[in-house]
């Protein structure tokens, strides 16, 4: 029988320690012959990514690249696509200096096959595509000199025996470049600030010849207000793409006389926002049948689409495929799949009947389902007379139950990006606190990604003001419901979800204490001090920068602490990039100057997202004890206490 106990205060296995070493992060989905590969990063090892493999004669699963390699691109900092596969060969940069590297069958030691850049780390590659023929990669290339960033497309001699070559360049970013199948033939992507890529892409498309461009490149589709993402050549020669022309990422293929052509026209998603490079949302299986994972919102869907047009969605357990690696292995799928109660773990599905198979879960343990929690996807309302979306996450632990009459804490949590979205995967760090007796619901505010264009415009002009209404409303329907305890709201997020929590904290008083990680507390900095990829990102979240200056900061919280009245905890990587650790000392110094109470936790050796695993669990439990101590209950596992100034 379950044992009474106040929310916030049940023991639970869900530990930590468990979030933080328990598992590996997977990426990067590639099939090479019988054969599949992809990214583990590994906290243990302080965020390492190995690439591994599994397939026929092999037991388990086999690291493929050795103990001193990081196979990690900073390529726009976010990286992606950090390898490929050749032949025999595998191709790869390499985080200590970004070069390319090549490594063959029975050789343990990978080889430099572009030049040594002139300061460590300067020539930095990803995407890579090798031609059929095995003696070229095309890639981006990105170089950092005197603080310009310039990216370019270069054909890359497979064997290292010559310079890269420039193939394109002028615009300020490319990706995707993909080789037809007879090699005579290439397209890829390019797109000017301040465009992100969900907002205007154009897809390019040239002969290939000789390890050059053969006549002038020809635009097929995009435009500044006309996303492309992915292209992708079928078997037989033609090329496909996804574009959300109509105001949802659909998939198409180019016809005969150049026009697209809609292949499975709905108001879903069949793409995803291009964070990072050598992401893929459908596969091509024979027959001439595309595999797609699609759907709205977080809650997704496998499907194959029939050459008559037909989409027949898979009955599978899953409802989640991210990051997106859809990758045909014959007549099988290769991907990660995972579902709110299953880990994300990489999988090969049949098709055909039905059949998964495990190759590598990102958890070593399975959890227990009696300490787990299955979110409800809610539509709510909120400002403006619109409706926004999230899953609720309510305490769950088959060992306690809230005394009758309370009503338990709720963390709202605030994704980043902020052109991002939920997702339906089994989150063990929402789990460590539901099963503790706190509930959790994670937003998809306006701006997110998964319900067509017009729902991540929603976001623009208006971050800070649209995504802090959202979370707000979010917070009040789950109270007015009585599911929560609307006197113990806290929010919680991480970059642009810091920022989020920051304004929520700061201009709204719904809210009794916050969580910031990497948070970003001066959008004016933000705008001043960050790298190429985002450097104009928020002339569209915000206006343009510094004509719109005054707006900057209004919409600041460092320039408003005078409103801030409740707790706050800031966590902090000391070597970010993308969100510089003077934002956190600086929104410390200001709450110190106001006497609020609040905790400054930073990290040394942590970018833009914990990777290493005492870190993850020491912010997590620093997180659990600020609340503990903020909302008034005891933990029942003992956690380090952290320093709280002024509580």
């Amino acid at each position: 029988m379950a044992a009474t106990a106040p929310y916030g205060a049940w023991a639970s296995p869900i530990s930590a320690e468990l979030v933080a070493a328990g598992g590996v992060s997977l990426d990067e989905v590639r099939v090479g012959g019988d054969r599949v590969y992809w990214v583990e990063g590994r906290p243990l090892e302080g965020g390492r990514q190995v690439i591994c493999t599994a397939g026929p004669g092999v037991a388990g699963v086999e690291d493929v690249t050795g103990k001193g390699v990081n196979a990690r691109t900073r390529v726009h900092e976010y990286g992606g696509g950090s390898y490929a596969l050749g032949g025999d060969a595998l191709f790869f940069s390499d985080y200590a200096d970004q070069r390319l590297y090549r490594q063959d069958p029975g050789s343990a030691t990978p080889r430099p096959i572009t030049p040594e850049p002139p300061a460590p780390a300067a020539h930095r590659y990803a995407d890579a595509c090798p031609t059929p023929d095995g003696r070229l990669l095309v890639c981006v290339r990105e170089r950092h000199h005197d603080g310009e960033v310039v990216n370019e497309l270069v054909a890359v001699p497979a064997d290292g025996g010559g310079e890269p070559v420039v193939l394109a360049a002028g615009r300020d970013f490319y990706a995707s470049p993909r080789v037809s199948p007879d090699g005579r033939r290439l397209a890829w992507l390019e797109w000017d600030h301040p465009n992100m890529p969900w907002d205007g892409t154009e897809l390019r498309l040239a002969g290939l010849a000789g390890g050059a461009l053969a006549g002038d490149p020809a635009t097929v589709a995009g435009g500044p207000e006309e996303s492309v993402v992915q292209p992708e050549w079928s078997p037989d020669g033609v090329l496909h793409l996804v574009s959300d022309r109509t105001g949802w990422w659909n998939l198409y293929r180019v016809g005969t006389e150049g026009g697209l052509e809609a292949l499975a026209p709905a108001a879903e998603e069949f793409g995803t926002p291009h964070w990072v490079f050598g992401m893929s949302t459908y596969a091509f299986l024979p027959g001439g049948r595309i595999a797609c994972i699609h759907g709205r919102g977080p809650m997704q869907r496998l499907g194959v689409l029939e050459p008559d047009g037909a989409l027949r969605d898979l009955e599978l357990p899953f409802t989640s495929f991210y990051p997106p690696h859809l990758r045909a292995a014959g007549d099988r799928l290769a991907c990660i799949a995972g579902s709110p109660t299953d880990a994300p773990a990489v999988v090969v599905i049949d098709p055909a009947g039905g059949g998964v198979q495990v190759l590598r879960s990102s958890e070593d343990e399975a959890l227990d389902p009696g300490y787990l929690s299955v979110p409800e996807p809610i539509e709510f309302p909120t400002e403006g007379g619109r409706t926004a979306h999230a899953l609720y996450y309510p305490p769950a632990n088959r060992d306690f139950q809230g005394p009758e009459g309370e009503r338990p804490p709720l963390v709202v949590a605030s994704h980043g990006g902020p052109t991002s979205g939920v997702v339906s995967d089994l989150h063990v760090s929402y789990q460590f606190f539901t099963s503790r007796g706190i509930a959790v619901v994670d937003v998809d505010y306006g701006g997110s990604t998964g319900y067509g264009r017009a729902y991540r415009r929603r976001l623009d002009g208006q971050w800070g003001v649209v995504d802090v209404d959202d979370c707000v409303a979010a917070a009040r329907y789950l109270a007015g419901r009585g599911d929560v305890d609307p006197a113990r709201l806290a929010i919680r997020g991480g970059s642009a979800g810091g920022y989020t929590t920051l304004c929520a904290l700061t201009f709204r008083d719904d809210f009794a204490a916050g969580a910031s990680y990497y948070g970003v507390a001066d959008v004016a900095a933000l705008a001043r001090d960050t790298h190429k990829f985002e450097a104009r990102y928020l002339d569209r979240l915000i206006g343009p920068w510094p004509e719109a200056e005054p707006l900057y900061r209004e919409r600041s919280p460092i320039h408003h602490t005078h409103r801030l009245s409740c707790p706050v905890i800031l966590l902090q990587g000391l070597e970010d990039e993308v969100v510089p650790p003077a934002q956190a000392e600086m929104m410390a110094a200001a709450l110190d100057a106001k006497a609020i109470p609040h905790a400054y936790l930073p990290f040394p050796g942590e970018q833009h997202g914990f990777r290493q695993a005492a870190h993850i669990r020491r912010a997590l439990e620093a997180e659990l004890y600020f609340y503990s101590r903020v909302f008034g209950f005891d933990l029942a596992d003992p956690v380090e206490p952290v320093p709280i100034e002024h509580l």
